[in-house]
């Protein structure tokens, strides 16, 4: 036990061969002026060379521990697995595209020697990102806020330092669904937040297309909240509630005036209306029952090729 590390950097990559030599170089410039450490590179399926230039720092660098998935999981998976690995006191999470800075993990270790459970980065600005992506961000982070009992907070990724017990609280949740923000708020326990300017990415291109975000925030919110078929069920009674008042006036008009063919259209407006809300709402139920699906099969979350490290290679 007195070998293992104080701190555990757990860092998830998929196709990061253009940027990750430059983030190992800058990560071990840091952690080398802290205390022991480790940093476990998770590679998940990537089908660049970023597992090639993992193991060559694995052995260039005592350090480094690889994680290899045997396909690609999705980033959230991803970071389970590293946290599954982790031996550290500390653990900290961060992307090897150096838009998350290397050396901000000096101020959230500080944060952490004060006592706090999680010190989490907080982006004052966010460069290199278009207008669109920072509006939909902050639109999401205060959806969350509003519809979840989960105080997720506003401008904040997955760079962070936790203590081993909320790591630990963090294996104990076994859902499928992942939603990583979600999840290490969820678990609570003292939090501080670090200010820092977010960087542009340094090289390559991000894999997060606007579908893949909106996947995430979609995921994010049925994982957290069932707000969406409450609304689904007050927004039918409202429609029943109008389609049953407008049968009246239909009623009444028809009894007053008789009976007139030229009422086809609005006829087809509303049959479209209710056919449209219809499958909105069997959508929204589609949802919930897939996750539901997804979690009764218990399939594991992911399987791991092979793991290196210093002591040796674990199939």
């Amino acid at each position: 036990m007195q070998d293992n590390p104080v701190f555990s950097v757990v860092v998830p990559c998929f196709n990061e061969a253009e940027v990750l030599g430059e983030f190992h170089q800058r990560l071990s410039a840091i952690m080398a002026g802290l205390d022991r450490w480790e940093v476990i590179y998770v590679n998940d399926g990537s089908t660049d060379d970023t597992l090639a230039q993992q193991i060559a720092l694995h052995h260039e660098d005592a350090h480094v521990v690889v994680v290899n998935l045997s396909r690609n999981f999705g980033k959230e998976v991803a970071t389970t697995a590293g946290l599954d690995q982790v031996r550290g006191e500390a653990v900290i999470v961060i992307d090897a595209d150096l838009q998350d800075p290397p050396e901000l993990i000096p101020e959230l270790v500080e944060g952490w020697r004060q006592g706090f459970d999680t010190v989490y980065a907080q982006r004052r600005t966010r460069s290199g990102e278009s207008w669109l992506k920072v509006f939909t961000a902050r639109m999401f982070y205060r959806v969350m806020q509003t519809f979840t009992g989960v105080t997720l907070p506003p401008n904040t990724g997955d760079f962070r330092l936790m203590s081993r017990r909320v790591v630990a609280a963090l294996q104990e949740l076994p859902e499928h669904h992942r939603f990583m923000k979600g999840l290490f708020a969820w678990v609570g326990y003292p939090s501080k937040a670090v200010l820092y300017d977010r960087a542009p990415r340094f090289a390559g291109k991000t894999s997060w297309s606007y579908w893949k975000l909106w996947s995430l925030a979609l995921e994010g919110i049925t994982s957290f909240t069932t707000t969406p078929l409450k609304l689904a069920t007050y927004i039918g009674l409202i429609i029943s509630t109008l389609a049953g008042l407008y049968g009246l006036w239909i009623i009444g008009k028809t009894m007053v005036f008789g009976s007139d063919f030229p009422g086809y259209p609005s006829l087809m407006v509303v049959i479209l209306f209710m056919g449209g809300a219809q499958l909105v709402f069997l959508g929204i139920i589609g949802e919930y029952l897939g996750r539901i699906f997804n979690e009764t099969k218990r399939r594991p979350l992911y399987f791991i090729e092979r793991i290196l490290r210093q002591d040796g290679e674990e199939p």
